[in-house]
């Protein structure tokens, strides 16, 4: 510090005290020319005046007591394929404690029945037709049903405003290339897979393309992927210090998406303990056991590190179970593809401690785009406006509040024989549920208060109710229509 004493008069005023702060060196001006004392009696004066200066910091940060974020999003999970959730079959016992210490939503649905869609509705907080993305964004430009909107501000860049490190890893599926890579929508590290689903969960590639990524990099690992990537968020936890910014993570695993593929000891593990059960369900048991393993190990460096007292961590999935393989949706009808219920039900369990209720349940319902909107109100993080997607904190916090919606749409976009390049979809209100689960199909009307397995078609007997919500749902699809969901084509293609 250095003090600067003038007789330079000053008008109006008898004296005048300018502190020019750099850091750590504040230079300081002071006039006593009307004091009519010694510059050396002054100078005392002002060196006792500053003293606390030098004994205390010049600047306070308060600690940011924000809260850490964690979205673990499962690929292709049902339902009803946890220990937690009922499986007789599965032991998962790193969820099971994660459900015991939050609150279990009974009545959580995916925003889409297949994979991109409800991860663009996730992380935007939109409807993912208004995103650009009805549809699976596949390699293949011909069977590609998606394009994220360049338009559309993804909730990370939200939290990086406000001040969160962002990370995302494991599995994107949002784009394959500029500008729709992670790092350039929201994330400031990248560690994981651009692309669908994996052909192996060891070598990693998808039609031969290696889509594996460390920020831009292209990586070629050694390992199965579940194991990547538990290692991957364990790594990004260890190096988030206690008096570093709050992070958002978001880890999203390809289990347990096809193939089915378990590490050969899990899946010995599986069949010695469950004798009678089929190579398919063995399989897909043994692969889910394998990936609660690593959230097991995510949870414990977040309780390791001091972080998860101020973390709040959730976990679902992005559709549900493919029966094909084995997968377990319960009593409910169909599952991954389709628009009943099957489909589009979700395990969803949200924990925040001391916040949040350890062992409370509830049948609130909730889609995925509301997740990140109501973690955003917690942290008091702004999003952009605009959004479809509704906070349900107070819910989190055991206080009422009323439905988030009237009507609740769920639409997917496909190609190929069966879909044709066109859309299905269904528009729930209240107990009423129209659906058209075949572009090639008539409308289906279900009561799912009376009826929530689907059995007894309505569509006769309610015509003023199909109308109405028919109306509703064409309303959506222009709105969707109104954006682009395929890549500008090159000016000379056109």
């Amino acid at each position: 510090m250095t003090v600067l004493l003038t007789g330079r008069q000053v008008p109006d005023s008898t004296v005048t005290a300018g502190l020019i702060a750099s850091w750590r060196a504040p230079l300081v001006f002071v006039t006593a020319e009307r004091f009519g004392m010694p510059y050396t009696a002054w100078t005392i004066v002002v060196l006792c005046l500053l003293l606390p200066l030098f004994c205390s910091p010049l600047t306070t940060t308060a600690a940011d007591t924000r809260p850490n974020l964690v979205v673990i999003l499962a690929d292709d999970l049902g339902a009803a394929d946890l220990q937690c959730c009922g499986a007789p079959d599965m032991r998962t016992p790193a969820l099971n404690q994660l459900f015991a210490a939050g609150m279990k939503f009974r009545n959580a649905y995916a925003n889409s029945p297949v994979c991109s869609p409800t991860r663009a509705a996730l992380l935007s907080g939109r409807y993912p037709e208004t995103t650009g993305v009805p549809g699976v964004i596949r390699t293949d430009a011909a069977d590609s049903w998606g394009y994220l909107s360049p338009t559309v501000e993804l909730l990370p860049v939200a939290a990086r405003k406000a001040g969160y490190h962002t990370a995302i890893i494991g599995k994107w599926h949002l784009g394959l290339a500029p500008p729709n890579t992670p790092l350039e929508r929201g994330f400031d590290h990248f560690h994981g897979f651009l692309g669908d689903m994996m052909d192996d969960y060891y070598t990693h590639r998808r039609h031969d393309h290696n889509y594996m990524r460390l920020e831009q990099a292209e990586i070629d690992p050694a390992g199965h992927a579940t194991d990547l990537f538990a290692d991957w968020a364990v790594q990004f936890l260890n190096h988030q210090r206690k008096d570093a910014p709050p992070f958002f993570l978001y880890l999203a695993w390809n289990a347990p998406h096809t193939p089915i593929q378990p590490p050969a000891e899990w899946l010995d593990r599986v069949r010695q303990r469950e004798p009678g059960i089929s190579d398919k369900r063995a399989g897909l048991v043994a692969l889910i056991e394998h990936m609660d393993s690593g959230i097991g190990r995510v949870i414990s460096a977040l309780q390791a590190n001091g972080q998860w007292e101020n973390t709040i961590v959730v976990f679902t999935s992005d559709n549900g179970g493919q029966l094909d393989v084995g997968a377990g949706n319960g009593q409910l009808r169909d599952g991954k593809q389709s628009v009943y219920e099957g489909g589009l039900k979700v395990p969803l369990c949200i924990t925040w401690p001391g916040r949040i209720q350890a062992g409370s349940q509830t049948d609130f319902s909730v889609m995925s785009m509301d997740i990140l909107p109501t973690l955003f109100a917690a942290a008091g993080v702004a999003p952009a406006n605009g959004l479809d997607g509704r906070s349900f904190l107070p819910t989190l916090l055991g206080e009422q509040q009323p439905e988030l919606r009237t009507q609740w749409f769920f639409t997917r976009r496909e190609g190929g024989l069966r879909y044709g390049g066109k859309t299905i979809e269904a528009v729930r209100e209240g107990p009423w549920k129209l659906l058209q689960n075949s572009p090639f199909a008539p409308l289906e009307l279900y009561n799912l208060q009376q009826d929530p397995l689907e059995s007894q078609n309505l569509v006769e007997k309610h015509p003023a109710i199909v109308n109405r919500l028919n109306a509703a749902l064409r309303r959506h699809l222009q709105r969707g229509g109104a954006v682009p969901w395929q890549p500008p084509m090159p000016a000379d293609s056109q």
